[in-house]
């Protein structure tokens, strides 16, 4: 008996059988330039959540991935003589890489409490496998073709980065306005993965199957069958690894959690200390938010107020916290988040004593930065501005001079204005920065400090137009109180020797210099 003839590929006819293919080598194309761009935005999405993002995080990432492009296109030189097999491999390990890439950086997130170095590896190992693509695609578009010419090249070319882009359009669409919002973080990753793997298999199955030998597709399909069974497992388990992880960051069980388009909610409670999160940063803590909340709100009512306009602050506290006062007619909540407004109403609804219920308020769901600039941004006798630490450049224009330049224009003649500063102990440059663009976009400013065990030492300015700062004071209509009285309040507006004032430069839209001061970490 005669030995078997080794395998081997078996070549198309000249010419006929790729140019047949070319369409669909092409659509396959558009498919993975749409999933390359979607993992990229998969790491910027992650690197805003999870490292607090920010312009030189982005700019890592996109210059890092943009060069790992160029890597992988000169790694993979030496394979283009076996471009299909190089193809297929390639694909399957992207669809991995990048169906994987957002569990992995959440997992290292909630496990060691950093992910940087973990994502900048990722966007090498994306980057480069992105990068392989195009030059493994040139190569099989142009298997079967005669005579090629200048002008061929260049025709084969352009079309080659027309599917490109018209793919990385639809993955840019497709991100924001499908994946993320309907399956999220983890679960779009794996999602793109899938469909990346069902790019390569339609390649290596109808198109390329002529140039690959039995054993070559024998072991493309257990790859992919493999990779594929991974990815269907993590979305089957998507919920139970996110929970986990998520508990890990926090000490308190989590009661509630979910993420808007804005930022991660998340809700904890021990022994009825209700706390609030979001982005991983705590927000309040039910047993001393009391403290925080009197000293925030009731400086600002001192000139007994009818009309107040609360910016930020969407659990309800500072409203409730207004609506205490005799005198007050009418308040407008300014809150950007719907979830965080849902979640007021409800689970928070005990807290903040139903609120945003009252008739007396009105919520609206608006950017505070856009709203300001509206007719109806104006001649409020109190202001109260309730908005997250500005860790990142959007929260970061919510402490600028420009911004607290609508402030000043919605505020009337003789109003009374707050602003939550942050820790003139643990961050004292942020805090006197905060004060010093007050001072710098027409307001006056004094600021004060309590003690908020949760937060720590914690800081306010009370602002109003002028040159002249207002004094701390009370209502003598002010309702009884639990912390804040007016020797507790006096008390307040005295600095310790080790934490002096700082005349700072202000923080521009231009210039946003309270990111930096934030970022610079905390000093003891």
């Amino acid at each position: 008996m005669s030995a078997p003839a080794p395998e081997v590929a078996t070549s198309p006819p000249a010419g006929r059988t790729a140019v047949r293919s070319r369409p669909l080598l092409l659509a396959a194309v558009a498919v993975c330039a749409a999933c390359g761009l979607i993992y990229e935005l998969v790491l910027l999405t992650l690197s805003a959540s999870l490292v607090g993002g920010g312009i030189t995080q982005t700019s890592l990432i996109v210059a890092g991935f943009v060069a790992a492009l160029g890597v992988g296109a000169l790694l993979v030189k030496p394979f283009l003589a076996s471009a299909a097999v190089t193809f297929v491999a390639v694909e399957i390990l992207l669809g991995v890489a990048g169906g994987l890439s957002a569990v992995t950086l959440y997992v290292s997130f909630s496990f060691y409490g950093t992910s940087s170095a973990v994502l900048l590896v990722a966007t090498a190992v994306l980057g480069i496998l992105v990068g392989a693509e195009v030059p493994l695609l040139m190569t099989l578009l142009q298997t079967g073709r005669t005579g090629i010419d200048a002008e061929g090249s260049g025709k084969l070319l352009a079309d080659l980065n027309a599917a490109d882009y018209a793919g990385a359009l639809l993955g840019g669409l497709a991100w924001p306005f499908v994946l993320l919002p309907l399956a999220g973080q983890v679960r779009g990753a794996a999602l793109t993965g899938l469909v990346n793997l069902l790019a390569a298999a339609v390649v290596a199955g109808l198109l390329l199957r002529r140039q690959m030998s039995a054993r070559a597709r024998r072991t493309a399909t257990a790859a992919l069958l493999v990779a594929a069974a991974g990815l269907a497992v993590l979305l089957v388990r998507a919920q139970d690894i996110e929970t986990t992880a998520r508990q890990r960051l926090y000490d308190d069980p989590v009661v509630a959690a979910g993420r808007s388009d804005y930022q991660e909610i998340v809700l904890t409670e021990r022994s009825g200390d209700l706390r609030l999160y979001l982005d991983g940063d705590l927000q309040f803590s039910s047993v001393d938010e009391h403290r925080y909340t009197e000293a925030l709100v009731h400086p600002a009512l001192a000139r007994d107020p009818e009309r107040v306009l609360i910016l930020g602050g969407g659990d309800g506290l500072a409203a409730r916290e207004v609506l205490r006062h005799p005198t007050v007619r009418e308040v407008v909540q300014v809150e950007l988040d719907p979830q965080v407004i849902a979640l007021a109403r409800t689970r928070l609804a005990a807290l903040n004593d139903s609120a945003f219920d009252d008739p007396r308020v009105e919520v609206v769901q608006e950017d505070a930065f856009r709203w300001l600039r509206t007719p109806a941004a104006t001649g409020f006798d109190a202001l109260i501005v309730d908005m997250p630490d500005p860790d990142t450049p959007v929260l970061g224009r919510l402490y600028s001079a420009e911004f607290y330049g609508l402030v000043s224009a919605a505020l009337a003649p003789d109003g009374l204005v707050t602003v939550q500063a942050g820790s003139p102990y643990s961050t004292p440059t942020a805090f006197w920065r905060t004060v010093s663009t007050l001072d710098a976009s027409g307001l006056a400013a004094t600021p004060y400090h309590v003690h908020v065990p949760s937060f720590g030492d914690w800081g306010f300015a009370v602002a109003q137009h002028g040159p002249r700062p207002p004094a701390l004071a009370l209502s003598s209509a002010a309702p009884a109180t639990r912390f804040l009285d007016e020797a507790v309040l006096q008390a307040a507006g005295v600095f310790p020797g080790d934490r002096p004032r700082q005349r700072l430069a202000p923080s521009t839209l231009d210039r946003p210099l309270i990111v930096g001061d934030m970022r610079g970490g905390y000093t003891g």
